[in-house]
């Protein structure tokens, strides 16, 4: 096993260990179904794209293991970066406070139509990927990265985000939780900065992207905005 595939399944695990604390100990239970639904779904749609790109685009896989707070070269995408983690903790975290404390009350089928939204979440990320090598996990160019207008970015300039947001959106209704949805509310300022951060980079430094916003008008919802 390659150095780079050994750390993106040792990232995997470590991610199933980190998110599993998150949700039993402030939930104080394993007797959670809907936490244990979610991390299989979650993670075997993860493992899948990750088994993809270790067979199919290597570098793709590398790009995608470069993220975070402390990989942004830009200080604005490193507070941008850091307000999401924190996000992202927060929405596994207080669903499952919500359970434990039984602020919702969601019937089974809502929860496991959640699932339903992070497994489409994931396809449409995985659509995303094998049309475009260059979605890195940082705002960055590649030395030969030219503009991908085809498949998904046909329909919307950042099928990334909007993809990531339908599954970000699934995690709370998947874990049983209506007022973990808050939490996805508080993370849109980030993601809307982000997103005009990451275009006006591009307008400046790829060569085709000006003209590639007039002919594609909408960002995240295709025929809204």
């Amino acid at each position: 096993m390659s150095a780079l595939n050994f750390k993106a399944f040792g990232g995997l695990l470590l991610l199933f260990l980190a998110m599993a604390a998150l949700l039993f100990i402030p939930a104080w239970t394993f007797n959670y179904w809907q936490a244990w639904v979610l991390l299989a779904v979650y993670f075997a749609s993860s493992l899948a794209i990750t088994l993809y790109l270790v067979k199919k685009d290597p570098k793709l896989l590398e790009r995608r293991m470069r993220g975070g707070p402390a990989a942004e070269k830009m200080p604005a995408q490193k507070i941008i970066m850091s307000f999401a983690s924190l996000g992202f903790i927060c929405l596994v975290i207080f669903p499952a406070l919500d359970h434990r404390f039984a602020w919702s009350h969601m019937p089974p089928h809502m929860a496991l139509a959640g699932d339903v939204l992070v497994v489409l979440g994931w396809l449409a990320i995985f659509f995303v990927f094998k049309e475009n090598t260059f979605t890195s996990a940082t705002i960055e160019l590649a030395p030969d990265q030219r503009v991908i207008s085809t498949g998904p970015y046909a329909l919307v300039r950042h099928p990334m985000y909007a993809a990531a947001l339908v599954m970000l959106l699934g995690i709370p209704i998947a874990l049983g939780s209506w007022w973990g949805l808050l939490v996805i509310v508080m993370m849109m300022p980030a993601l809307v900065w982000r997103l005009f951060d990451e275009e006006k980079f591009l307008a400046r430094n790829l060569p085709g992207y000006v003209k590639y916003q007039r002919e594609v008008r909408h960002r995240l919802i295709p025929q809204v905005w």
